[in-house]
Parts: structure tokens; sequence; C-alpha cells
């Protein structure tokens, strides 16, 4: 119960601060890559309930002869780079945090099409609410593997408190500021998990 209302204090507060910078990331948003400003998607949350989170947008349309989208790598523009780099894409989900689907510090919301892919121990991910940080992201974010990555976010749930949240938030602080660890080598983004090929299907 504390930390959901740490979290609504957290966003409420944060959404106030950062409004201006929010409103100037949107105008930028729609004259650099156009509308909809806003990228919104489907993820999992809290015990794999669904709900839509929203990010600003930082790729631009674009598909090829088939209609299918074209890799992040060629989508994503300087701009959009310097979006993810900051984080300022991220600015958006203090709404998803408001409405209680995610909460400040949790294991990152990835897809749907995951959900069935997560062995019994990376599944544990779900027992708690999606964050917009975690331990993740300030252990390696895109750089380290889905195996380490999990591995991390579960050990995060089997050991959550108020003062590993602070801390979390501190480091991401850090690596928002040095711009560490933003995508994984050789990938404009993160390689799409397929399964874990041990024990997959425990």
């Amino acid at each position: 119960m504390l930390k959901r209302v740490l979290d609504v204090v957290i966003a409420s507060t944060a959404l106030l601060l950062l409004s201006p910078v929010y409103f100037f990331v949107a105008y930028k948003v729609r004259k650099n890559l156009g509308s909809p400003v806003l990228f919104r998607q489907v993820r999992p949350g809290l015990h794999g309930k669904p709900f839509e989170m929203i990010k600003f947008r930082s790729m631009k349309d674009a598909v090829d002869e088939n209609g299918n989208p074209l890799p992040d790598s060629e989508r994503l523009t300087p701009f959009g780079q310097m979006l993810r780099s900051s984080s300022l894409d991220e600015m958006p989900e203090l709404w998803n945090v408001i409405k209680g689907e995610m909460s400040i510090v949790g294991p990152r919301p990835l897809l749907m099409e995951y959900l069935p892919l997560y062995n019994s121990q990376q599944a544990k991910r779900h027992n708690v609410r999606p964050g917009m940080t975690g331990h993740a992201q300030v252990n390696g974010r895109n750089a380290i593997s889905w195996e380490e990555k999990f591995k991390l976010d579960t050990w995060y749930v089997e050991n959550q408190s108020l003062w590993l949240d602070f801390k979390i938030m501190l480091k991401t602080v850090k690596k928002v500021l040095a711009k560490d660890d933003i995508s994984a080598e050789g990938e404009a983004t993160m390689t799409k998990f397929t399964g874990t090929r041990e024990q997959k299907n425990d």
C-alpha cells in the first residue's frame, strides 16, 4: 500500500514539474515524426493482465512492399534515438503509474506475445506491477541477455523493498545521464525474445 501511495505522489509530482518538458517533447515529436505523437501498445501488467502502455513515439512509420514494418534500425531516426537515450520517450508512462497499471520501479512491461515463452521462474516477473525502471535497467538494460535480464527481474520480485526502489531510482538517474546500455550489441534496440531453450517448459 505504501509503495502504491509513493508511486502516485512521485508520478503526480513529476508530471506537474515536468509538464513544460512534456509539452515541448510532444511538439518536437509532432514536428519530427508527425502524428500520432503517442505510441500505444498493449502490454502485460500485474499477473499478466493486459493494459495499454503509452510512450512518446520514437520511430517513423516505414513499411516494406508487403506492408510490414521495416526493422527498428531503419525506422529509428537520430531524433528518436535521442529520445530513447535520454529516456524522454518514457515520460507518458507516468499516466500509467497514476492509473495503477504500472509502478515507478518494477520489471519492464514487455510484449504480450512473450507470455507463453516464459518458464515458471521467469513468469514471476508478473507477480508485481511493471515499472518505468527496474533492477534489470540499472544493471545492463538492453546490453545484457534476456536470461540475465529475467534473473534480475525475478531477484527484484523476491527481494523488493522501498529501500531497494529508492536505490534503483537513484541508479536510474545516473544511467540516464550517462546514456548507458541503450541498445543490445549490433542492434538498434533489443533483440526479440524467442524463449529460453533450457527449462522452457518448466
